[in-house]
């Protein structure tokens, strides 16, 4: 088992070397579900504080295959106009653990609460957002457990605790939003390791939602992300979100790493929503297929919130 685990950890190295110290914060298929680690400016967006427990890859059988896990808290603050987001995310690749630590804070520029017009099931707020995040990442690298003898690289662990510091922006208006984010401006700047490589990334996204039915009852919410990482190539997520008045939805998309996520949420009630996510490689790699597991519970009026925070 140690030579099968010291191999599959090998592999997967080898296949991620030019980008694996870019992932400080990962592109997840279910992005839609937890915005607000890859942008701010999510903090609060929504009129009742919100807790995510999400995991990913820890029911895969490989040894060293990748997985992560996070805990995530997002409330509106007494002010409509400020919303405030914390949580801790740990990202696992065979010997390579990253934990981050955040907390994240948004300013709105509210120009139309849509009240009126919009189902209590999609709530479509006219705002600009501004959010800025800071934290920490503590970054572990187990490579005497590789057992690779007389090469430099691997002659010690590396243990180091790194500060982070980001931006976003985010627009929504009825029935489009977009958001930029740079989640951290500081990279590798403040490390003491001379081997770690941790470049900024870059996100970009869009989406747009609409209605199927005369009713308005089932709404399509097709989207695309972007991540950009110096030295690495560009990373694109296409993806569609049906939805029926918050009780159940399903969706599919695309990464341009050739893989392919797929998606089924159910709300358990009107606080508690569980989404299960599929995520199918279509090319050849040691790990084939990921699972993973969303659970939020939003307070007060849970997910048929039809506003911002009052004063």
């Amino acid at each position: 088992m140690k030579k099968n685990y010291t191999f599959i950890t090998l592999v997967v190295l080898l296949m991620s070397w030019s980008t694996m110290f870019a992932q400080q914060t990962p592109v997840f298929a279910n992005y839609n579900y937890n915005t607000v680690i890859i942008n701010p400016a999510h903090a609060g967006f929504h009129q009742n504080s919100e807790f995510t427990l999400s995991n990913r890859g820890y029911v895969n059988s490989i040894e060293g295959s990748p997985r992560n896990i996070g805990v995530l808290f997002n409330s509106p603050l007494r002010s409509e106009k400020m919303g405030f987001g914390a949580g801790v995310f740990s990202d696992q690749v065979g010997v390579t653990t990253a934990t981050n630590i955040f907390a994240a804070y948004a300013y709105k520029l509210i120009f139309d609460h849509n009240y009126n017009r919009a189902r209590w099931w999609s709530y479509n707020p006219h705002v600009l957002s501004f959010g800025i995040t800071a934290g920490a990442m503590i970054y572990d690298e187990n490579l005497l457990e590789l057992g690779i003898q007389n090469d430099p690289n691997f002659a010690n662990n590396i243990n180091t605790t790194l500060p982070t510091l980001g931006v976003g922006i985010l627009y929504n208006r009825n029935k489009m939003y977009v958001g930029f984010s740079a989640p951290n401006l500081l990279g590798d700047a403040w490390s003491t390791e001379d081997n770690i490589n941790l470049e900024i990334p870059y996100y970009l996204y869009a989406g747009y939602r609409f209605f199927a039915s005369r009713f308005e009852e089932i709404m399509i919410n097709p989207s695309i992300l972007s991540k950009y990482v110096s030295g690495a190539p560009a990373q694109f997520d296409f993806n569609t979100i049906v939805s029926y008045k918050n009780k159940i939805e399903v969706g599919a998309g695309y990464r341009t790493n050739s893989s392919i996520n797929l998606l089924a949420g159910l709300y358990l009630s009107d606080h508690l929503r569980l989404i299960y996510n599929y995520n199918q490689m279509l090319r050849d790699a040691p790990v084939q297929t990921t699972h993973g597991i969303i659970l939020s519970y939003r307070l007060g009026t849970g997910f048929k919130n039809r506003g911002l925070a009052s004063n």
